[in-house]
């Protein structure tokens, strides 16, 4: 899964915010940056979200420094503060020319460098860890930047940015105030799809090619498709004719992108990273500097512990069957009611559960919806949007996508999800993944924290409670569960391998589909979609990653506190972990262990 739109280190979609046009000055104590002027027809933000719950003290030099740092990072990455919830940036779009992606580049590192200058002796133990903070996560997007070229390189870089989900799904305002802002947004698409073009060097590989047309024409169909049709109670014919002149301007931008990247015929390579960048990535991002060739070891162990533990299931479940067989048998057993409704009866049943157990804390009363994923973005199976920290009381959507009506009919039919698969998912994305994640991190005492929800520690997270989940008792060790918790955690472990195989070790496409079929026994649909990601998010990686240094983190953390039974410190552990928001999980880990440096242990 991928959560969408939230954060800029969680998903490369997400990374793409970047600078805007620069007209007037802006000067704090060690930054330096140009930001654009006020937009216009800038919807005014409802009640709900006029006030700040985000104040930051500038009594203190880092306070001061942290709220100056923000007030020029939000206009140059209008698409991430939208998803914060400031919806006065509603509409508009980061500047990705030449001169903007200089000036977002510029501005990460004036303000590493600004920050590594501040006074050592005015900053508190606090203050010390938030910086490192901040400098981890924008070191992490400069590598996207500018080590990887993902402007030039990947449509990935664009997609997340474009997403005017927000306007239509978040209700943070009326119909109209969104409809306006919508309206905005696809005015400024035009320019921004040109920009596009002059960025993408052609020819694309051939999955980045079938992804960028996927997603850039699928907004085309989009935006006079499911978008009009959302803002239909809204009765100003003024405003529905500028809705349609604006809808149909992008959508023509949009489609002309989508067949100018198709224009040249795509190569089978050229879409890994290499070894050396792809260590860079692992370093820079999740800080964890660890070699390649252990890094992988790493992986190849988790899936043989994995794929032993399917053996003793399938023993089990379905004896005398192979493995592969075992898999099929258990997602066989499809929702009759279909993948959405299943997901919505099976939430208040983990929910339930989690109280129930004393597994974690559950703040606050949001509430997170199932819908269908809209067809621009069915490139994973299942997602989640989760509303901002600047937003109050909204809903979240944990969005399930319907197979690519372009396979056969048996590829569609083994690509829905059996109801244990389908469970292991509902885990995954809303209890106690993602959903609670943010529930947490959306009240995190630090401001970073709220705002910055790393790649590896949210889908880390995720993919941890899955294992955790079952192994607390969710529905008292039946092995159909178990199959469904382990045919999803094998298909991290072969993204974590593909990874490592794509970018580092010249592995081909099909050799990553191969391994998905025949080493995690996934169905061929989905061993197509993650064999292609793999090619455009080297990143994905971080779900295993991550998972194996929170349980690592959980039995150490719990064995020093819990010394007499570390079950008994699951709830104190989860809730402290997750109280951090979502640095790299080295640094959580030298702040809870109380180590003198951050490190990766697995």
């Amino acid at each position: 899964m991928k959560i969408q739109g939230l954060m800029a280190a969680v998903s490369l979609a997400a990374l793409a915010a970047t600078g805007c046009t620069t007209e007037q000055a802006y000067q704090d104590p060690g930054l330096l940056v140009e930001l654009p002027p006020a937009p216009a027809e800038t919807p005014a933000p409802s009640p709900e979200v006029a006030a700040d719950p985000m104040a930051i003290d500038t009594s203190t030099e880092w306070g001061a420094f942290l709220s100056d740092f923000l007030d020029s990072y939000f206009p140059i990455n209008p698409n991430f503060a939208i998803y914060q919830g400031r919806h006065e940036f509603d509409g508009r779009l980061p500047d990705w020319s030449p001169s903007g992606l200089k000036l977002a580049a510029d501005q990460r590192k004036q303000a590493i460098e600004a920050a590594e200058a501040l006074d050592d002796a005015a900053l508190s133990d606090t203050d010390t860890y938030e910086r490192s903070y901040l400098i981890h996560v924008l070191q992490g997007e400069l590598f996207w930047l500018e080590e990887a070229d993902f402007p030039h390189r990947n449509p990935d870089f664009y997609v997340g940015a474009l997403d005017p989900n927000v306007y239509i799904a978040r209700p943070y305002a009326d119909a109209e105030t969104r409809m306006k802002a919508f309206i905005t947004y696809a005015k400024n698409v035009p320019a921004a799809a040109a920009q596009i073009e002059a960025n993408l060097k052609l020819p694309l590989p051939e999955t980045y090619l079938k992804y960028g047309q996927a997603a850039f024409g699928g907004f085309a169909d989009y935006y006079s498709g499911d978008a009009k049709a959302a803002f239909a109670e809204v009765t100003d014919e003024a405003l529905q004719a500028e809705f349609d002149a604006a809808a149909a301007a992008a959508t023509t931008a949009m489609q002309h992108l989508s067949d100018h990247i198709g224009s040249v015929p795509a190569t089978q390579d050229g879409f890994a990273l290499g070894a050396e960048k792809f260590s860079d990535m692992v370093r820079l991002t999740e800080a964890v500097d660890v070699p390649l060739a252990e890094l992988k070891a790493i992986g190849q162990a988790d899936l043989k512990r994995n794929q032993d533990a399917l053996t003793s299931a399938c023993t089990v479940y379905a004896p005398g069957l192979s493995l592969g067989d075992c898999m099929k048998k258990m997602g066989a057993n499809k929702p009759a009611v279909g993948p959405v409704e299943e997901a919505r009866e099976q939430l208040p049943e983990l929910r339930a559960f989690i109280v129930e157990n004393d597994i974690v804390t559950i703040p606050g009363t949001e509430q997170a919806l199932v819908e269908e994923s809209p067809p621009y973005n069915r490139q994973n199976s299942a997602y989640i949007d989760i509303p901002g920290p600047y937003e109050t009381g909204l809903p979240s959507v944990y969005y399930i996508s319907p197979p690519d009506p372009s396979w056969d009919e048996a590829t569609r039919a083994a690509y829905i999800p059996g109801k244990m698969d389908l469970l292991g998912t509902s885990v995954h994305e809303v209890w106690p993944g993602h959903f609670l994640n943010f529930l947490h991190s959306n009240r995190s005492e630090s401001v970073l924290g709220k705002l910055f929800v790393g790649y590896a520690f949210a889908e880390g997270w995720a993919h941890y409670t899955e294992e955790m989940m079952y192994d607390a008792g969710l529905h008292d060790g039946d092995p159909e569960t178990h199959v469904g918790q382990l045919s999803n955690a094998l298909l991290r472990d072969c993204r974590y391998l593909s990874a490592i195989g794509l970018h580092a070790e010249g592995m081909t496409v099909e050799e990553s589909y191969d391994l998905f079929r025949n080493e995690c026994y996934q169905d061929a649909g989905n061993a197509l979609q993650q064999a292609a990601r793999g090619t455009y998010d080297p990143a994905y990686l971080n779900y295993t990653m991550g998972k194996l240094m929170i349980r690592k983190l959980r039995d150490d953390w719990t064995a020093k506190h819990f010394p007499d039974d570390p079950r008994a410190g699951w709830k104190a552990f989860h809730d402290e972990f997750l109280s951090y928001g979502g640095p790299p999980i080295p640094l959580v880990r030298q702040q809870m262990m109380e180590e003198a440096e951050a490190k990766a242990v697995f």
